[in-house]
């Protein structure tokens, strides 16, 4: 555990950033539950947000992908709803970079895009296929056509991630107010804010109750 923030401003913007995370994977369909929310550093981490992994971490389908995606960008989303895009932070950066990484692998590795189902060989190396690239227009235009599929898809899911957190304000502002004060917050505390205001999809409670029994 590392030292609780002490600096107002940086405080509330911690929280809101890791409740815009919260809110957005609780309320995405397949997104694995919320386990705690912080605003007590850890590391470089100014907060953090955990989430219970699924039952077969292994076999993920698309909706999940994409409900993690929204999940991802949730923090960024809240910064920009709560204090203008103006003030949004380096704070997402990490979350940005894993946006991009899964969006690319639903696309170039699992085959769950417009591009259809497609992947490189296994045993062709990155420099490799970018030397391939450079002799073959075809292959430049499948680059250029994978670029514009994982923009299509962290783009979609940042607009899921920002209408979550416009039709949402009072739980979020409510959850804000009980990280504030406590600096820690359990899921099950999170989810019963959340389930004043609004209902948490029946697929992610169904992994809850699931969860419990075991």
């Amino acid at each position: 555990e590392g030292t609780p923030m002490t600096d107002g401003k940086s405080k509330s913007l911690v929280a809101y950033h890791e409740v815009g995370h919260a809110i957005c994977g609780t309320l995405s369909p397949g997104h694995d539950p919320v386990q705690k929310v912080t605003i007590i550093p850890r590391g470089q981490a100014k907060g953090l947000t955990w989430f219970t992994p699924g039952e077969d971490p292994t076999l993920i389908s698309k909706s999940q992908i994409f409900a993690r995606l929204v999940g991802t960008l949730g923090g960024r989303a809240a910064e920009e709803v709560i204090f203008g895009r103006a003030e949004t932070t380096t704070g997402a950066s990490s979350d940005l970079q894993q946006v991009s990484s899964m969006a690319r692998q639903m696309v170039t590795a699992f085959g769950m895009s417009d591009v259809g189902p497609w992947a490189p060989s296994s045993d062709q190396s990155g420099d490799m296929i970018m030397r391939m690239m450079a002799r073959n227009s075809m292959s430049e235009k499948l680059q250029s056509a994978i670029d514009r599929e994982v923009k299509r898809i962290a783009d979609e899911a940042y607009q899921v991630a920002l209408q979550q957190i416009r039709d949402n304000r009072e739980a979020i502002d409510e959850a804000v107010e009980a990280i504030m004060e406590k600096e820690t917050i359990s899921g099950d505390e999170f989810r019963a804010i959340v389930e004043k205001y609004t209902e948490i999809p029946a697929e992610n409670k169904k992994f809850l109750a699931k969860a419990a029994a075991l």
